[in-house]
């Protein structure tokens, strides 16, 4: 009887290790040298309404095209993830971080609104035809990301613009569920988030949410997103049953091309990165 259960049980750990999803080698494994064409890393400076944001461009190995994968830091962006641009490069995407308006040394007046803008500024200069050739990218093939507040910039961002190849949301905080806060409490929230920013005040970046909660929401515009491939993390922040709404609400418009999973770690996914970019590696792999 023992020998049996613990044949079962070796049988199950077997199992579960066979079925579990495999590690992207890009997670760990550098691809080989490609001496025409190596991996770099540009500096970008990209223009909106008349000054410019700092970016960087992580280019992968190989004469491309390469896809693009673009990442929209959050509030006010501690964590840039430059690790998972980093694994995206190897995994053979253009890796794109920047910097909005009034942020990190990016000239301008930072808001929330021009967050917006600044995104798509980027976009727009993707795809400019020389911006292409200079970063071996595909201009047609590019896929935005966020984190936090990045992932409210990204889905805002996927509504109006029809191009996108897919959008990722991890861990995306959705600023209109901040617009009914109490205002004391709003304000502290900004005051604590409010580093590395220039042109704002708490009170004015508290302002700026609860005028604007109507215009900031995503759930309403959920029916742009039903025909774009998407990836949905959550994690427990809190924030996960505003994107398992947004999830229901794409679903119901007839999206069936939103791939959603929780895992158990904090806002910041500080126990998880390894899990976080292999399942953003792996999702990629599917957009090919």
């Amino acid at each position: 009887m023992h020998r049996f259960v613990l044949a079962l049980a070796l049988n199950c750990l077997a199992l579960s290790v066979s079925t579990a999803a495999p590690t992207p080698p890009a997670i760990f494994t550098d691809p080989p040298p490609d001496k025409g064409h190596p991996a770099t890393m540009t500096v970008l400076h990209i223009p909106v309404n008349g000054t410019a944001i700092n970016g960087i461009a992580y280019v992968p190995n190989g004469p491309g095209p390469h896809p693009v994968l673009v990442i929209c830091h959050g509030l006010p962006g501690n964590e840039k993830n430059l690790d998972l641009a980093q694994a995206v490069r190897r995994a053979g995407w253009v890796a794109v971080t920047f910097n909005y308006r009034g942020s990190w040394g990016s000239s301008g007046t930072f808001s929330f609104s021009g967050n917006l803008e600044d995104a798509a500024a980027v976009l727009a200069y993707l795809r400019e035809p020389a911006t292409a050739q200079l970063l071996r990218a595909d201009s047609r093939r590019i896929v935005v990301a966020g984190h936090s507040m990045g992932g409210w910039v990204t889905a805002k961002t996927a509504e109006s613009d029809g191009r996108l190849a897919g959008a990722i949301l991890i861990s995306a905080a959705d600023l209109s569920r901040l617009a009914g806060m109490p205002h004391g409490d709003l304000t502290a929230l900004m005051a604590d988030n409010m580093e590395s920013l220039s042109g704002v005040t708490p009170e004015s970046m508290a302002k700026e949410v609860e005028t604007n909660g109507t215009v900031y929401g995503i759930r309403d515009k959920a029916a742009a997103l039903k025909d774009l491939p998407m990836l949905v993390l959550t994690s427990d922040d809190g924030l996960a049953p505003g994107m398992d709404a947004l999830v229901a609400e794409v679903r119901a418009h007839g999206g069936r091309r939103v791939t959603a999973a929780h895992v158990a770690t904090d806002h910041g996914w500080s126990g998880r990165r390894i899990e976080l970019e292999s399942r953003v590696i792996r999702w990629l792999q599917t957009l090919r």
